[in-house]
């Protein structure tokens, strides 16, 4: 869709890729193109419908096309609408008797961006400079819920579990592949955190799991302001956050069946566990979809 609302469709898509995960707070498309049209100025929204489900709504990253005696190829790249969090600052300050309501209506109008209705203003929030929206968003999510907020459909922030999510099961002669992942390179094994006066040995906090592994990686930090009411929680979110997708599962079939972030999967090895990550990708070929689950410090039942 160009800025005047004019749509072009192209359906003729030689390759593609999609992902979603919910540590990312946008979902993100590239793919090529045996494009039909020859003008593609002046673009400023990217869908993609499979199955006639749009899983994909966003801002123009890149677009080139290249034209040759066989045609003309698209290339696109593409993040959703709600990156736009990431590249939106607010005043930075203490901002008492926010709600995710009030955060995500109360500074800025971004296009197509929704959010979970949760009006709770028992908590609050301090802006550093030159911080986002979404860590605002982030920072709120965990003192509500104990949770990481993540993207559902194609640009709603939500910061609890999908109410009604659809539920899914393979067997293993439906499955293309089943396989786990696991990585340590975000682990974090001591963190040490200055009190009001700027001096160190109060607030500190050992990971033991990640040392058992050899991992020994210290990091020291000045006073979260985030989180004067209980300091010694923004050790544990770090902590947590350090820990962020770093065991998975996942299971790869042919096809897609509209799985989303927060719906329930069960395949060899998992039985019932909420979706952590979607990817989705396709050529001449066919379209295959890879869902992940994963397990770490925050929770995904």
């Amino acid at each position: 869709m160009d800025s005047a609302g004019n749509y072009v469709r192209e359906e003729k898509l030689l390759d593609f890729t999609f992902r979603k995960d919910a540590y990312v707070p946008y979902t993100m498309f590239r793919c090529s193109i045996a494009a039909d049209h020859q003008s593609f100025s002046d673009t400023a929204e990217i869908q993609l419908v499979i199955n006639r489900h749009a899983v994909h709504h966003g801002l123009l990253d890149s677009i080139t096309a290249e034209t040759s005696g066989e045609g003309t190829i698209l290339k696109i790249t593409s993040k959703g609408f709600t990156s736009l969090l990431c590249q939106n600052q607010i005043e930075p300050g203490l901002k008492s008797g926010v709600s995710i309501n009030s955060l995500m209506d109360g500074f800025y109008t971004l296009p197509y961006v929704t959010h979970e209705n949760n009006s709770d203003t028992s908590n609050y929030i301090y802006v550093k400079k030159n911080s986002s929206m979404w860590d605002g968003v982030a920072n709120l999510s965990y003192k509500l819920c104990g949770t990481y907020p993540y993207i559902r459909g194609t640009n709603c922030v939500r910061i609890t579990p999908y109410p009604n999510p659809q539920v899914t099961s393979y067997t293993a002669d439906q499955l293309i592949s089943v396989g786990m992942t696991e990585s340590g390179q975000n682990l974090v094994s001591n963190f040490h955190m200055a009190d009001i006066n700027g001096d160190f040995g109060t607030y500190d906090l050992q990971d033991d799991d990640v040392a058992a592994r050899k991992i020994i990686r210290h990091k020291y930090f000045d006073l979260d302001m985030q989180f004067l009411q209980s300091p010694q929680d923004a050790l544990v979110y770090r902590d947590k956050f350090c820990s962020r997708a770093s065991v998975g599962k996942f299971c790869t079939y042919s096809g897609n069946n509209g799985e989303d972030l927060s719906d329930v999967v069960s395949f060899p090895g998992v039985t019932s566990k909420r979706i952590s990550a979607v990817s989705i990708y396709g050529s001449q070929s066919g379209i295959f979809t890879r869902l992940d689950v994963y397990e770490d410090g925050f929770p995904h039942q």
